[in-house]
């Protein structure tokens, strides 16, 4: 059987659209650390030739994934968890985790670099898929959805903020509640917890100056103190973003990736994107993620499996919601989080997650499940973008 075989549409959708995505996103990372790399005498490429191992990698790792039946991951959702788990803890460990920027959220084992909480993601949202799918008549009462999510949602969680994540937690906080709310448990329970996580979430980001300082500094507006520190990123990629009018100053003519704009290749390579490729190709971005949102509705819409339906709905809500929290940030519309641009930003670790991830949704466009209507005929592309699947909310 060819490795690309599939039964529909969907499949191809999904698949090309991520693989025009990792190419661009390789080149983008090029363009972005070409001089960075000169100017601190190190090799050109370096940067970029480390991204295409991790896409060398990540690719067949996605296709593999993509093969295996849905029963595979339902019977891996408790193992993945405790693996996910258990190296999130290596970073605390001294002489295997390590910090920077603040954050201690990396781990370096025999010279490999990764950081796990992008993998705990992953993990996360199978097993959260598992768990709801097989209460699926019992999520009308909050202890069937409180008690089992909560305790190990909120540790995984737990253990990325006492690493000084906020970025990657917030994420984390979305990915939960996305998985909740497309398995159909009811608005208030989601309600409740959204007010009680934005309070969590104000205290945490006060507890430090650094994130206190960003969001000062985000609600009020620059001043010149603040110039040459919590402005600077946001304020350069803003200029960046600016000089690139309509249609870019083009390809590897970025001023901004001379040392100007830091992180350029990871957080801010979309304010590279925009000043090199300008407003039309800053909107091509944003359509193919739109283009992606619509693969993943595709895949929910045509299984009438609740753990596919919530799986496919976690990596959508993980991968489009961090597009555009990144975006946003690059934009000014949010604080500065520090995560990168899923499929496009420098990150060997963000970048095997998410082609695990969307393998894990391949594998269900491409298996049907048995009790599938065979008359059933996919939507026109884009026809529709509610879900017929989702599950009726009771109360």
């Amino acid at each position: 059987m060819s490795l690309f075989a599939a039964e529909n549409r969907t499949y191809f959708l999904l698949l090309g659209t991520t693989l025009f995505l990792v190419v661009f996103g390789l080149v983008m990372v090029l363009s972005a650390s070409f001089v960075v790399e000169i100017s601190a005498d190190a090799s050109p490429f370096g940067v970029f030739l480390r991204q295409s191992l991790y896409a060398i990698i990540g690719i067949p790792l996605m296709l593999v994934a993509s093969r295996m039946p849905p029963r595979f991951w339902k019977r891996w959702a408790w193992p993945a968890l405790l693996i996910g788990g258990a190296l999130q803890l290596l970073v605390f460990v001294p002489g295997i985790g390590w910090g920077y920027g603040g954050n201690q959220n990396w781990i370096s084992i025999a010279g490999f670099n990764a950081q796990p909480s992008e993998f705990v993601k992953v993990a996360l949202i199978v097993w959260i898929a598992w768990v709801l799918s097989t209460k699926q008549e019992l999520l009308g009462d909050w202890k069937h959805v409180a008690l089992p999510i909560a305790p190990i949602a909120g540790i995984a969680i737990l253990f990325v903020l006492i690493g000084n994540d906020l970025g990657t937690a917030m994420i984390m906080v979305l990915i939960v509640l996305g998985t909740l709310f497309f398995a159909g448990v009811k608005l208030r329970f989601l309600a409740i917890s959204v007010v009680g996580i934005a309070l969590l979430g104000v205290a945490f980001a006060m507890a430090s100056s650094s994130r206190s300082s960003r969001i000062s500094t985000w609600l009020n507006g620059c001043g010149e103190q603040d110039y040459s520190g919590s402005c600077w990123q946001v304020l350069h990629g803003t200029w960046a973003l600016a000089n690139g009018g309509l249609t870019g100053v083009g390809l590897g003519n970025s001023k901004a990736s001379w040392n100007w704009l830091p992180h350029a290749e990871s957080d801010f390579i979309f304010a590279i994107i925009g000043e090199e490729l300008g407003l039309v190709g800053a909107v091509v971005v944003l359509a193919l993620f739109v283009v992606l949102a619509i693969a993943f509705v595709r895949v929910i819409r045509g299984t009438k499996d609740s753990f596919a339906r919530i799986v496919t709905a976690g990596v959508m809500v993980w991968v489009i919601g961090q597009a555009f929290v990144n975006i946003a940030v690059v934009l000014g519309v949010l604080p500065v989080l520090g995560v990168p641009l899923p499929l496009i930003s420098a990150g060997g670790s963000a970048l095997l997650a998410n082609l695990l991830g969307i393998g894990i949704v391949l594998s269900f466009a491409r298996h049907r499940e048995p009790d599938r209507d065979p008359s059933f005929v996919e939507p026109a592309f884009g026809s529709r973008l509610i879900p017929d699947g989702l599950p009726k909310r009771r109360g």
